[in-house]
């Protein structure tokens, strides 16, 4: 059982991994160059305190079960799992994961918060590489459920399994990538939205603030709660995603965007049918629609509480 965590690199990743640790009762040693950064952690968790609280039912963080070193063998030699929060930086994090290797236990895992680099390089100087991954979180870590966990070429499954249960075990829903690839997943559809607006912005069809709202009241109202693909299903009716892609499919083709789509092939159809399919567990599109809509009414009142706070 993993109780220990070894977390080297507390800017404002590694301080919230350290925050949603610590507020399900692990034991945290800590290690970053910048020994000043310590006070700042400290001033982090108490400003925490009170949403974590609310979304772990935790009255109070035990500051007893953290700890901060002045150097990374320290705080790996006796922890059960590494989370690593160095720059996005191949040199710095190879050179920082060779350092790690040495000193860890052979059966620690050792995940990075990368957001894009891939592991198989990052880790290419690291021993035992096969106890090695990816553990891509969003900011704020104590607050967003998401961890994109990615494999090297070299990890083995049995750690992949064991970083999946403890991500789930304070809390977390792991997304398990198949296989490496720049980007993971999340940084890769954000990117093509981010690219895709600096287009509009440049080209004078919209300001900042158009495409904001665009998302805000709009798709970004329905991702949160289904996200892409099975919002996707509902727009084809009875018949979900086999409908919509008949009928929106052929828009492929068309140059609404800077990005070339794929050849929506029989064989990428049927992913995507089957996927969706797969997502909906027997629900039909209007039982679906019915959670939604109930669901983006509560939302949208919800949102009013905070709009003011953001705009005014």
């Amino acid at each position: 059982m993993i109780k220990k965590i070894a977390v080297i690199g507390t800017g404002v990743i590694g301080t919230g991994w350290i925050i949603r640790f610590l507020a399900h009762n692990k034991k945290v040693i800590a290690y970053d160059k910048n020994l000043k950064l310590k006070k700042n952690i400290i001033k982090e968790i108490k400003n925490s305190q009170a949403h974590i609280k609310k979304l772990f039912n935790k009255k109070k963080i035990n500051l007893n079960n953290f700890e901060y070193v002045n150097s990374i063998k320290e705080a790996v030699k006796s922890a059960d799992f590494i989370q690593e929060n160095a720059v996005e930086n191949y040199k710095i994090k190879t050179q920082l994961m060779n350092e790690i290797g040495k000193y860890s236990k052979p059966n620690a895992v050792i995940c990075s918060s990368s957001s894009g680099l891939l592991p198989t390089k990052i880790y290419s100087k690291c021993k035992f590489p096969s106890r090695t991954m990816i553990g891509h979180p969003f900011n704020p870590v104590y607050l967003c459920p998401g961890v994109e966990v990615v494999p090297g070429k070299k990890t083995q499954k049995k750690f992949l399994n064991k970083a999946n249960k403890f991500y789930k075990s304070i809390s977390m829903n792991p997304i398990m990538v198949k296989k490496e690839l720049p980007g993971y997943l999340a940084d890769r559809l954000q990117e093509a939205l981010w690219r895709e607006a600096l287009h509009i912005v440049n080209e004078g069809y919209a300001s900042t603030k158009d495409l904001d709202r665009a998302i805000e009241d709009g798709p970004g109202l329905r991702w949160s709660l289904m996200g892409t693909f099975l919002t996707f299903h509902l727009a084809g009716g009875k018949e979900g995603m086999k409908h919509m892609l008949k009928q929106f499919g052929p828009a492929l083709k068309l140059p609404w965007t800077k990005l070339k789509a794929p050849n929506l092939s029989k064989k990428l159809s049927y992913k995507i049918i089957n996927g969706t399919r797969q997502q909906a567990k027997g629900k039909s599109v209007t039982m679906i629609s019915n959670i939604r809509d109930e669901y983006l009414v509560n939302l949208q009142k919800l949102r009013k509480k905070y709009e003011d706070k953001i705009r005014k």
